[in-house]
């Protein structure tokens, strides 16, 4: 679960994160993150996460929302049964927890600054 988000932190199960990261299904953080366009999430960047199958991944874009999903992406998901949620990190890290606490397999990822 996330505890908290902030510019520049995540607090994720009691553990704090001060780079982009990504969180799959099965709880693990990868972090130090980075996607090829900066401010664009690309298909390249979350592939080994939709490799993983979740139902969804959300997408935290940012403190205020300037990372914003590549026009490929949401095809790419659709191709694989994936639905995506790209929401600021604040109201991101809440539908997370809702979804984890419905028992939805999903996954994330959080641009931690802007």
């Amino acid at each position: 679960m996330i505890q908290s988000t902030a510019f520049g932190s995540m607090t994720i199960d009691g553990r704090t994160f001060h780079s982009d990261l990504i969180i799959f299904p099965d709880g693990r953080v990868q972090d130090n993150w980075w996607r090829k366009r900066g401010h664009v999430l690309a298909v390249d960047d979350i592939r080994s996460l939709a490799d993983t199958s979740p139902e969804v991944i959300v997408a935290g874009t940012g403190t205020s929302g300037r990372m914003r999903p590549d026009s490929d992406l949401q095809a790419f998901l659709d191709a694989r049964g994936i639905a995506l949620i790209a929401e600021t990190n604040t109201r991101a890290a809440k539908i997370y927890n809702r979804k984890i606490e419905a028992g939805v397999n999903v996954g994330a990822c959080f641009h931690l600054t802007c």
